[in-house]
């Protein structure tokens, strides 16, 4: 007998505490890039931060960032202007729900 396991990821998202500094992304993309590239992210990113518009313009949010590096990892310097870890008390609190 299996028994098969379901997790909502949106539910234990919403558990996380964020601390969000509002004076300085700890995560900044370039102007330029190549499109699939960021289409990866949008595919990779555990947050689910960065997306497109209908008329295909790319948007991202680092507020809700779990700095799992994996955009870091993916891209490196090709998209990211600048991936940091917040600063002393920014950035995500983990919560167990």
């Amino acid at each position: 007998m299996t028994t098969e396991a379901k997790v909502n990821v949106e539910e234990k998202l919403a558990c996380n505490k964020y601390n969000v500094d509002e004076g300085h992304a700890h995560i900044a993309l370039k102007e330029e890039g190549a499109d699939n590239l960021f289409d990866q992210l949008i595919l990779c990113c555990p947050a689910a931060l960065y997306r497109r518009g209908e008329n295909g313009a790319r948007s991202f949010d680092y507020a809700g960032c779990l700095e799992c590096g994996t955009c870091r990892v993916l891209c490196g310097d090709t998209l990211l202007e600048r991936w940091e870890y917040p600063q002393s008390s920014m950035g995500v609190s983990y919560r167990f729900g």
